[in-house]
């Protein structure tokens, strides 16, 4: 893969950059999670000693290493260590019962997994049930059970053919093993998407394209320079904790760039968001960064607050950073309320492309909804119906396009050409990103988000964007998480249904009180036809809604 002239010539490859400032930073503090501490140079010396483990069983360069792990060093070890052998680390769904864990071991072809000893049951059956079972199984025991395990993971026993993770690193020697493969920027890292809306796909990062991209969004306007210059000029470092798992791309993009500039990773080893251990962490720690994925997170975390008014020491904490899904301007009004100080930013993008941010603070009289702007490496593009032909919307013409990023940007996705070529497409010479986030160009050249494509509702003909109508669902007092889906009606084609959730120690509203809500701040077509409060909407650890499995209960209910 070329590279521009402009940039430097530093190869950005992951494990060069951790491995220097381990030997220039030896003793800082890498991660911390609980009463663990890791430093730069034990991280170093960990992740050599798996990838010892991983080499002495035959792994080598492009061969896959599954990461089953709730956040603990072990997950960031596991991924440092396949990076040091040119080995594809590839990310794990904790949650996925057997057969999907099949599916992605399968589709990844992986030679190695790394696991939890809370998913011994579903991984014990998924194993025997593998076309290829992985050459490598290694189980991490919980430092502490944070959570019990669900029904789907709930076991006893073990998986035949696994090592213990600590007696298998104690065995190995501590520096880089020798395989004859030198660490390149043009390593892959698989990170899988969710599927909620298809079968869970890996996109193929590269190393270089990977950092450039996460640098390119975070300072547009500066050349990005060998993370170790900012490291020996004694810039202060920040210290984050990602409040979703690492298993989520928002997580593990934060914690790779929070390493590369020499700062700590404050983790919370639980499967699930808690509140309350957050907030712990974050006051003990200091954290002055904290990597939410927007109200699926940020709204638990602000009823904490409210709960616990003046146990936490919050000072410290300067940015709270959001992508993946919709931050509601309640919810961030709510957060700069308790937290004057914090900057608050979207981040828009997904696992296939890092765009841009907006940010909100204490000084803005009205909090919106994000805004973001067409950019040199973000704009708004629409095809042609009858000749496939993209074009570039036009700033106020009201045309909806779908966002794209163009510049580093994955190569595309495993195993799949098809899908590939209709999100990966070329525009004016270059290449772009477009995962499917629909929009419109304001006349200002701001960008006003619709929602993902896949989740799109037609209804009497018309366009609805879930996001728009849960985000005004969700602004009713009593209303703590709302989904939209589309249920299959012989009059509309499909109709909008809202399922909700309530707040603790709100009366549960009716629908008739919802729909008299809806009707004063939305369309009649845009109007939820049916409202449904349930105990849970079973977000996944990452913040994300099933949006198959929503519409199938939705339509249960309402067929009665």
């Amino acid at each position: 893969m070329s590279r521009p002239e402009d940039e430097p010539a530093v190869d950005f490859a992951y494990p060069d950059i951790w491995e220097r400032i381990a030997a220039e930073v030896p003793e800082r503090i890498a991660i911390v999670c609980g009463d663990r501490r890791l430093t730069y140079g034990e991280l170093d010396e960990r992740a050599n000693r798996l990838a010892h483990v991983l080499a002495d069983a035959g792994l080598r360069a492009d061969d896959k290493v599954a990461i089953e792990l709730v956040n603990g060093p072990e997950y960031l070890e596991t991924f440092y260590a396949a990076l040091k052998l040119g080995c594809v680390p590839v990310n794990v769904n904790y949650r996925y019962v057997d057969t999907e864990l099949v599916y992605l071991l399968d589709n990844a072809d992986a030679r190695a997994l790394v696991f939890h000893s809370d998913f011994v049951a579903t991984v014990a059956a998924a194993v025997g049930q593998c076309p290829r079972p992985p050459a490598v199984l290694l189980r991490v025991e919980r430092s502490r059970p944070s959570e019990a395990p669900s029904e789907s993971t709930a076991g006893s026993g073990d998986v035949p053919g696994a090592n213990d993770y600590e007696h298998a690193l104690a065995q190995a020697p501590p520096t880089r093993p020798q395989t004859g493969h030198t660490p390149s920027g043009d390593d892959l890292i698989f990170v899988y998407t969710g599927g909620t809306t298809g079968m869970p796909k890996a996109v193929m990062w590269p190393s270089r394209e990977l950092y450039l991209s996460l640098w390119q969004s975070a300072r547009p306007s500066r050349t990005p320079i060998d993370p170790l210059v900012s490291v020996r000029a004694g810039k202060r470092a920040v210290t984050m904790l990602p409040g979703s798992p690492l298993m989520h791309g928002t997580s593990l993009f934060m914690s790779m760039s929070t390493l590369c500039g020499g700062g700590t990773v404050v983790l919370v080893d639980a499967p699930g968001l808690v509140p309350e251990a957050v907030w712990d962490a974050v006051a003990r720690e200091r954290v002055g960064l904290l990597a939410i994925v927007g109200d699926a997170f940020a709204r638990p975390l602000l009823a904490a607050l409210d709960a616990h008014p003046g146990r936490w020491d919050l000072s410290c904490v300067q940015v709270i950073m959001s992508s993946g899904v919709m931050w509601s301007p309640e919810t961030k009004r709510g957060l700069l309320d308790r937290l004057p100080a914090v900057q608050l930013i979207d981040s828009l993008g997904s696992t296939e492309g890092i765009m841009s941010r907006s940010v909100s603070t204490d000084a803005d009289t009205t909090i919106g909804r994000a805004r973001f702007a067409v950019s040199a490496t973000m704009r708004v593009l629409a095809e042609d119906p009858t000749s496939g032909e993209l074009h570039e919307v036009e700033p106020g013409s009201g045309e909806v396009g779908l966002v794209a990023v163009v510049g580093h940007v994955p190569l595309g996705y495993w195993k799949d050409p098809d899908k590939s070529a209709r999100t990966f497409r070329s525009f004016e010479g270059r290449r772009h990103s477009i995962p499917g986030d629909m929009a419109i160009v304001e006349a200002d050249g701001s960008i006003t988000l619709l929602g993902r494509g896949s989740a799109c509702i037609n209804t009497g003909g018309e366009k609805v964007y879930p996001e728009e109508v849960e985000e005004i669902v969700k602004s009713h007092p009593a209303v703590f998480d709302c989904v939209c889906v589309g249920v299959p009606d012989e009059r509309w084609g499909e109709m909008v249904v809202a399922l909700y959730t309530v707040r603790d120690g709100d009366d549960e509203p009716s629908a008739h009180e919802l729909d008299a809500f809806c009707r004063q701040r939305m369309a009649g077509y845009k109007r939820p036809k049916r409202f449904f409060a349930v105990g849970s909407l079973e977000r996944s650890p990452a913040g994300k809604a099933d949006h198959r499995r929503l519409r199938t209960r939705a339509a249960e209910m309402v067929a009665g």
